[in-house]
């Protein structure tokens, strides 16, 4: 009885190891080949425009046990791809971007919220063009696993927040071109080796 009860003690003793180190955040970086942020507008009520940015970087923490975790994303904004080379140049001058005095955005979270262990909605600041801006960022996906590739633990998840860019000085032919402006960003972040 006496090894049996040892064995017993030793496999609750490991398994509350596990628990434990399962429990602690884990930190995941940005896979920039699979992370695009975009933004929509209407442009004077005729379409929806779509563009994206090619550049990104940064990582996620997250403690799914004790329901916490950060978020910090950084943008390119001269990576911006509009489908039309000129218009690529043009959305970068002071009037909008101006990608000559801030060529990067940036999203800091300062709160993650969780529903039945997986986020529902991210809060935090969106820095743009020197100008800082609390925004709310919702999670419509989110997904954990291993990697099939890497082997690696990863996750992803796809998540939208509206933002007015007359917030962030950017409001050159507003009303005709929206001044909402849609961001959405599908993500995948990677456990580092």
């Amino acid at each position: 009885m006496k090894p049996l009860f040892a064995l017993s003690a030793t496999v609750v003793l490991m398994s509350g190891m596990a628990t434990s180190a399962l429990a602690e955040p884990v930190t995941y970086e940005i896979d920039p080949t699979h992370t695009f942020p975009r933004f929509s507008y209407s442009h004077f009520g005729l379409s929806t425009q779509t563009s994206q940015f090619n550049q990104t970087h940064g990582t996620v923490t997250l403690d799914k046990e004790g329901g916490t975790g950060q978020v910090d994303i950084v943008i390119d904004m001269t990576s911006v791809e509009t489908g039309y080379a000129t218009f690529n140049e043009h959305i970068q001058g002071e009037d909008f971007f101006d990608t000559a005095s801030h060529p990067e955005a940036r999203f800091q979270s300062s709160q993650i919220n969780f529903q039945d262990g997986r986020p529902v909605s991210i809060d935090g600041h969106l820095t743009m063009k020197g100008i800082t801006q609390p925004v709310t960022l919702e999670v419509s996906h989110f997904a954990a696993m291993v990697h099939p590739m890497l082997e690696r633990p990863a996750i992803g998840a796809h998540a939208h927040t509206v933002v007015k860019r007359s917030d962030f000085n950017a409001d050159k032919f507003v009303p005709y071109v929206g001044d909402e402006i849609t961001i959405s960003i599908s993500m995948e972040a990677v456990v580092p080796e």
